[in-house]
């Protein structure tokens, strides 16, 4: 794969937004990273798993109520990866590097990695989005086209459709497959994979084997093979399905655009903050349930530009990047409500089908 590079087409836009921002941190006088709202989230999420987990194991409750919480147990663990996992990873949880580390960790309590997804996600999909054959995001299956430049299958006609069951099955693929692939293949996507220390590959066995333990032969232990089949794929479908959406949201509706890496030339892109508001929408940002829910993942916008500042402060920041893109012209996508957006997203799906 041959060379994306940025141009500074925009550097006026880019200092400014950054200045405004920084002035923001500086007359506030607030922390970067997080502060008690995400501390007491931390508290929230993590104990409602392990609580909901102890509760399918060992107290007896009828089939309705099991499946129920189960679907209970999927919500808690994307919102671990919403609330604390994302911004542990990054590095805005805590201004202690040990304790961002141990809170990233927990990424690996829910069945993925969070080495893997430092590379995937904070470098790839950060440096690289919405670019065809970089973004690893956006090659999530060949039966789903999320983008212009991937090519069309018969089976895409009906993607807008067959996409939230694969959105529902994305969890057990990424825990029981994708990072499996990732280990052995050396890669990501079109991406060499990072070089893993001998402590990573422990931790890399040492949580897969805590994933199959307490996932799936426990409970089967407990309940047998039947009870817990149809509780562990409910759990997957809300984990799933509300992991899935909410990022999908950001990136592939109908008013974010989409570029191209080529095997054979290099490319020169838009300066990279634009590129970054060119490829990514808010949405909801009125809704302070859905961001307390989702960590501020509808403010990917902000994620985006500035993804070392922590998600608590997200809303705050917003109104700077709103008002500074509009005094240099420059494109900001926000769609003003969740359904709407999830509209955006299924209309956009269901065009890329098209025949």
């Amino acid at each position: 794969m041959k060379p994306i590079t940025f141009g500074h087409v925009h550097g006026d836009f880019s200092k400014v937004l950054k200045d405004e921002v920084a002035n923001y941190f500086k007359q506030s006088g607030k922390d970067k990273t997080g502060n008690a709202l995400l501390y007491t989230k931390t508290g929230i999420f993590l104990g409602g798993l392990v609580l909901v987990y102890l509760l399918l194991m060992f107290v007896g409750m009828p089939a309705w109520l099991g499946l129920f919480m189960s679907a209970l147990l999927g919500f808690f663990a994307a919102s671990i990866g919403f609330n604390i996992m994302h911004d542990a990873c990054h590095g805005s949880y805590s201004n202690s590097k040990i304790l961002n580390e141990l809170a990233g960790l927990t990424v690996n309590l829910i069945g993925s990695n969070a080495f893997f997804w430092k590379q995937k996600h904070n470098i790839i999909h950060h440096t690289y989005t919405n670019i065809d054959g970089l973004d690893d995001d956006i090659a999530m299956s060949p039966l789903l086209r999320q983008c212009e430049t991937q090519p069309k299958k018969p089976a895409h006609r009906l993607q807008f459709i067959y996409m939230f069951f694969l959105y529902g099955i994305s969890s057990i693929y990424w825990a029981l497959y994708s990072d499996f692939q990732k280990y052995f293949s050396d890669k990501i996507n079109n991406t060499k994979r990072w070089k893993m220390p001998i402590s990573e590959h422990i931790i890399f066995w040492v949580s897969k084997l805590f994933y199959v333990v307490v996932y799936m032969v426990l409970p089967i232990y407990v309940h047998g093979f039947w009870t817990w089949l149809p509780a562990y794929l409910v759990m997957n479908l809300v984990f799933g399905v509300w992991l899935s959406i909410v990022f999908q949201l950001a990136h592939v509706v109908e008013e974010t655009s989409f570029e191209e890496a080529s095997e054979t030339d290099a490319k020169k892109i838009d300066d990279w903050v634009v590129h970054q508001l060119r490829t990514t929408a808010d949405f909801a940002p009125k809704n302070k349930v859905l961001n307390f829910l989702v960590g501020g993942l509808n403010f990917q916008v902000e994620h985006h530009l500035f993804p070392h500042i922590s998600h608590v402060h997200y809303p705050a920041i917003q109104k700077i990047v709103s008002e500074t893109c509009a005094k240099f012209n420059i494109p900001y996508h926000c769609n003003p409500s969740m359904v709407g957006a999830i509209g955006s997203h299924v209309r956009r799906m269901k065009f890329l089908g098209k025949p």
